[in-house]
């Protein structure tokens, strides 16, 4: 018998999002409000339009997805992208709203109001992605509420026999310095083991690397303090790798993009059973100021050039070190994929 059954939307779609050797390469381009920002402030008049939003995405759309298995991307600003996108590249449609009300505590998720699963399949969607704010240390109420979000998240999607990628992003008042880079690691690690749990339904996690590379002594990216060795890096990536029993893939977090090639090279050393990346601004970012100064062929310049080299950077560090999405089940042949009654 093998040792796990998956439906064969879901197998086909998280095929659909990964390459033929089941590695996922794929470029994230869901940015919403922190990308608007981003381009007002290379602006004199500090403002960017839910129209720049739309252009900058389809040249980045049209331009890397030749070189992704995937692209990640919103319905709200994102969809007539896809219009561009390379035809072998798989979907994976945001469901959640960007950010979060401060005013409230705990960084409480939300989905957008006028879509579904169902709505997101229509439009194109391979699979489903939410970024979840996640701390396993916060007070229990805060955290029973974001974990019945993602079982009813989850439930939808099986309904639909969709994948489901669920994004938890650590965090604390303050990420920026040796307290929280030493509390990193085990907050990532219990954020793997929790929504590796059946009852979810997450088909593939997309996690923060453990550690924070800046603090890592013996690495390019050090700056000088010590919250790890490298031997200890090392450790901390394989502990976070074996608390996952599904699989996995790593966002760039903003980092540079020589950052996240160094990280994914740790990660492979480490023999972390990391399955690829979604990674988006360490390929795109240094175009923003360059579309919000000089417009859009100037993007498209700098994309063709600078950003292809990035991703293409990101592609070669991903297989170098990465294992297929079925690996952490023992192999493909170890999966079971069943037709479901849907309704």
């Amino acid at each position: 018998m093998s040792a796990v059954r998956i439906a064969r939307g879901k197998f086909d779609g998280i095929n659909a999002c990964a390459g033929a050797n089941g590695v996922i390469s794929a470029a994230a381009m869901d940015q919403r409000g922190s990308l608007q920002k981003a381009i007002g402030k290379a602006r004199e008049d500090g403002q960017a339009t839910a129209e720049d939003l739309a252009t900058f995405k389809k040249a980045v759309v049209s331009v890397l997805t030749p070189h992704a298995s995937a692209i990640l991307i919103d319905p709200e600003f994102g969809l007539l992208a896809l219009e561009v996108k390379a035809p072998d590249c798989g979907v994976l449609l945001a469901y959640e709203k960007t950010g979060y009300d401060a005013t409230v505590k705990g960084r409480l998720p939300d989905l957008l109001d006028e879509w579904s699963v169902r709505r997101l399949v229509d439009a194109g969607a391979n699979a489903i992605k939410i970024l979840l704010y996640y701390d396993p240390a916060d007070d229990e109420k805060i955290n029973t509420v974001k974990h019945a979000f993602i079982e009813r998240v989850g439930a939808e999607c099986t309904a639909l026999d969709v994948p489901f990628f669920l994004e938890p992003v650590t965090y604390r008042d303050d990420v920026s310095g040796l307290d929280w880079a030493k509390a990193k690691p085990e907050a990532v690690t219990r954020s793997m083991d929790e929504f590796s749990k059946a009852k979810y339904g997450v088909d593939v996690l997309k996690v923060e690397v453990p550690i924070d590379m800046k603090f890592v002594s013996g690495t390019q990216s050090f700056t000088g303090e010590e919250a790890y060795t490298r031997a200890d890096a090392l450790r901390l990536f394989k502990e976070a790798s074996d608390a996952a029993t599904k699989p996995f893939i790593y966002l760039s977090a903003g980092v540079s993009n020589e950052q996240f090639v160094e990280t994914l090279h740790l990660a492979a050393e480490s023999g972390a059973n990391f399955s690829g990346v979604l990674c988006g601004r360490a390929t795109w970012q240094e175009g923003v100021p360059i579309f919000g100064k000089d417009g859009l062929a100037a993007l498209e310049a700098w994309l063709s050039t600078q950003g292809i080299e990035n991703i293409q950077a990101v592609n070669n560090a991903v297989a170098a070190g990465a294992k297929p999405w079925w690996t952490v089940y023992g192999g493909k042949d170890e999966i079971e994929v069943f037709d479901p009654v849907l309704n």
